[in-house]
């Protein structure tokens, strides 16, 4: 029962309702003006085409690879920027000889070095992942120092006054401080991942979305390009989704208001 009313939260539906009315403009104008399938498919040729995507077993192969990636990638991706960014928040003299160098790699362009990538490291799984984790280094790199410089000095004077040491400083003080805005770089870091993924597709792949999104190109099928991106919207709407509900259940204090329900 608590579910159902949550479903029928009128934010949700208003949501909801704002999805379906596009929908329907959207398939009623491509009906009326005769748009072109080349230049605009209607939703349900889209719908269709994404049926017979799943139904055939086309997108599968490919739907299993961009998954990996984006996993092993973000995974990748996050450990480094945890790992360097609490080196670089903990430790001056990290911070000041390396933190710069960092943000002069991340202006470079990713589309731009991907191809060096690919050089690198052949047209499998390691150039993509290693691309995924580059994208989602940055963002989870500065969420953690910026979580790590927010600790209250307050605080950290009243640990040292009791004589706490410095590894229980960091893990009862400065990484408690520091989880609201690391979980806010997850959350980007997600989404980013799987851009990440994509990105290394298009450069070069046997397999992936993307690779199946240049094929389709190439063939001038619009809708099934239309189907191959609603699937990345959804991988995306579900990392960012997974990443919320676990900030909402381990940050107590981040919850946002929701009024009671009646069991």
């Amino acid at each position: 029962m608590t579910k159902l009313l949550r479903l029928l939260d009128p934010h949700r539906l208003q949501s909801l309702l704002l999805a379906v009315a596009a929908i329907a403009a959207w398939e009623g104008l491509c009906r009326l003006l005769h748009v072109s399938p080349l230049v605009l498919p209607a939703p349900f040729a889209i719908a269709a085409k994404l049926q017979s995507f799943f139904v055939t077993g086309t997108i599968w192969s490919h739907l299993w690879a961009t998954l990996v990636e984006i996993i092993l990638g973000f995974v990748f991706g996050v450990l480094a920027g945890l790992v360097i960014g609490a080196m670089i928040s903990l430790i001056p003299i990290v911070e000041r000889l390396v933190y710069p160098y960092l943000v002069a790699l991340q202006t470079i362009p990713k589309v731009a070095i991907a191809p060096l990538f690919i050089i690198w490291f052949g047209y499998g799984l390691t150039s993509k992942v290693v691309i995924t984790a580059l994208i989602c280094f940055f963002p989870m790199l500065v969420s953690v120092v910026a979580g790590f410089h927010s600790t209250d000095q307050d605080q950290l004077d009243m640990m040292k006054a009791f004589g706490a040491t410095k590894w229980q400083t960091l893990v009862r003080l400065r990484i408690p401080s520091a989880l609201v805005l690391i979980f806010a770089g997850l959350e980007i870091a997600s989404v980013l991942a799987v851009i990440g993924a994509i990105v290394g597709e298009f450069v070069g792949a046997q397999a992936g979305l993307g690779y199946l999104i240049v094929a389709l190109n190439f063939s001038l099928d619009v809708p099934g390009v239309f189907a191959v991106l609603i699937v990345l919207s959804i991988i995306g709407l579900a990392m960012h989704g997974l990443m919320r509900t676990v900030a909402r259940r381990y940050i107590f204090w981040i919850r946002r208001n929701e009024p009671p329900v009646m069991a």
